[in-house]
């Protein structure tokens, strides 16, 4: 039940504040902006990343995180994925490339183990950051041979890496093959099949264990 408070007991309230005596006070930021964000605590190493030396171009510096995610995308491209190097992406994620538009963890997961499935050998040529905003944005070339086919075929891309700066996570990666990315209705219905068809073929490890059981084979 609510309780009416006169006209006049609120002026004086207003005129007379409280006086609570020696009783400590609580001192707030002049803005809200300086309180601190908790940030990505776990060191490097827990992501069981395998390619550290990230190539940066002349004039551009990573901060900490940019370079974990950065670390983290390299070795996706090389199919070499993790769960624990996917716990970097958020859960709503993308991944788009040429042929596929993955949304969602299902989808963009079983893209990155798709990759082992695809090729015989993947071997990264050549990589560059070229800009440390958001998106970081990356050249990249690699080589990839089909399986079965033994076909090669080299690919350069530009690279746009998205990631939400207060979880630190990757929201969504562009990969964009000669630096363009398709943009009919067609090709995107196209791209669209492609990433719910390819979760029905690939299995996605479900424990660490089998994950690491996995990658030794």
């Amino acid at each position: 039940m609510r309780v009416p408070i006169s006209p006049q007991i609120l002026q004086n309230s207003i005129r007379k504040p409280l006086n609570f005596g020696k009783l400590a006070t609580i001192q707030f930021p002049q803005s809200f902006s300086s309180i601190p964000v908790l940030k990505m605590s776990a060191p490097v190493s827990d992501f069981n990343l395998e390619n550290t030396n990230v190539k940066t171009a002349s004039g551009v510096t990573l901060d900490e995180t940019q370079h974990t995610l950065v670390a983290s995308v390299l070795d996706l491209f090389a199919g070499r994925p993790s769960l624990k190097k996917l716990q970097l992406w958020d859960d709503n994620g993308t991944f788009a490339d040429n042929i596929t538009r993955a949304v969602g963890r299902k989808q963009y997961e079983a893209q990155w183990y798709g990759l082992q499935a695809a090729f015989s050998e993947i071997e990264r040529l050549h990589h560059e950051v070229t800009s440390a905003g958001n998106p970081i944005s990356m050249d990249l070339r690699t080589r990839y041979v089909i399986k079965g086919l033994k076909k090669e075929q080299t690919i350069d891309s530009k690279i746009n890496i998205f990631y939400d700066k207060e979880t630190q996570k990757i929201t969504k990666v562009e990969d964009k093959w000669g630096g363009k990315l398709p943009d009919s209705s067609f090709s995107d219905a196209m791209r669209k099949l492609n990433a719910v068809s390819v979760p029905l073929g690939v299995s996605v490890p479900k424990t660490d264990e089998e994950d690491a059981k996995r990658g030794n084979q």
